[in-house]
C-alpha cells in the first residue's frame, strides 16, 4: 500500500503542467542569458524560459530579456523563427512556480527591481497583479501581446 501510494506521488510530480505542456528542466549552473550574458542559475526568483519545438530550452535572468529575445529573434538567434517557440515561462511573482507565460499578467514601472533592475513583474492572476500595481507603484498592468520593443524600451 505504502509503495502504490508512493509511486503514485511520483507519477503525479512528473505529470506535466498547464495542458500537457511540461516545465523546463531548469538551467545550468553555467547558462547564460542569450540577450545579456548573465548567469541566470544565480536568479530563481525571476527565471524565465522559452521551450523550442525541438525540446530545447533558452533561459533569461527576468522576463524583461525573454521579451526582448521573443520580439528579436532575428538578432538574438538567427537560427531560430517565431514558430519554433513552443512554451513561454515565467515565474509568478508570488508563488515562485512556473506559469505559461503566454496567459501570464505582467506590471511594469513597479519599485520591485529584477537582476537587470526594472522589469515585467509576472503573475498567474490578473487580482494580485492589480493589486500588486497598486501596493508596489506600478504604472501598466499588460498581457503577453500587448508587451512592445517600446515598452521594453521604457523599462531602461
Amino acid at each position: 500500500m505504502v509503495r502504490a501510494i508512493l509511486l503514485a506521488i511520483v507519477l503525479l510530480a512528473g505529470t506535466p503542467a498547464f495542458g500537457g505542456e511540461g516545465l523546463p528542466p531548469g538551467p545550468g549552473e553555467r547558462e547564460k542569458c542569450p540577450v545579456c550574458g548573465m548567469f541566470v542559475a544565480k536568479y530563481p526568483d525571476f527565471l524565465s524560459a522559452v521551450r523550442f519545438t525541438d525540446g530545447t530550452h533558452v533561459y533569461f535572468d527576468g522576463p524583461k530579456d525573454l521579451f526582448r529575445f521573443t520580439l528579436g529573434m532575428k538578432r538574438h538567434a538567427p537560427s531560430r523563427r517565431p514558430e519554433d517557440v513552443e512554451a513561454i515561462f515565467v515565474k509568478d511573482y508570488y508563488s515562485l512556480a512556473f506559469i505559461d507565460g503566454r496567459k501570464a499578467f505582467y506590471v511594469s514601472g513597479s519599485d520591485v527591481y529584477g537582476p537587470m533592475g526594472r522589469e515585467l513583474v509576472p503573475f498567474g492572476r490578473e487580482e494580485e497583479a492589480a493589486q500588486f500595481l497598486k501596493d508596489h507603484k506600478g504604472k501598466s498592468l499588460f498581457r503577453f501581446g500587448e508587451i512592445t520593443k517600446e515598452i521594453l524600451e521604457a523599462l531602461q
